[in-house]
């Protein structure tokens, strides 16, 4: 388990843009269940997380249409709630960085760490407009 003083600037990157941070499974559940749209971010300490995920996810947020809520985990720190936004991501297995968008508490979208690596945080939110604009 990461130390919170490494881990704390990093979750304030999505905090300070709306995301709220889920530290236990009923959070991630009550989470999960709000009507309308949820953006769930599996953030992570990874390169790929700095440099393209979250910058792509906070650059998302300026398209007209977005989730109506917003909510975060943190791997490697919030282990509770980690794995249990993960039994709502299946078939796809563990990954982190990822993005998970809920509708009506029913998994429609998933981006996995293999779609994050390499992408640069413009592309991350081009891809983001294009499923919000369908979901949301």
């Amino acid at each position: 388990m990461y130390p919170e003083s490494f881990v704390r600037p990093m979750k304030a990157e999505l905090t300070a843009v709306g995301f709220e941070d889920l530290t236990t499974s009923d959070s991630v559940e009550n989470a999960i269940k709000h009507p309308g749209t949820v953006l769930m971010v599996v953030n992570s300490v990874c390169g790929c997380a700095a440099g393209a995920c979250r910058p792509g996810v906070i650059k998302s947020l300026e398209n007209s249409k977005k989730p109506s809520k917003l909510v975060t985990v943190f791997a490697g720190f919030d282990t509770e709630a980690v794995a249990q936004a993960r039994t709502h991501f299946a078939p796809y297995p563990p990954s982190s960085p990822c993005l998970a968008l809920f509708k009506n508490g029913e998994l429609v979208h998933f981006m996995e760490r293999h779609h994050i690596e390499g992408k640069n945080a413009q592309m991350i939110a081009e891809h983001l407009d294009k499923v919000y604009n369908e979901f949301c």
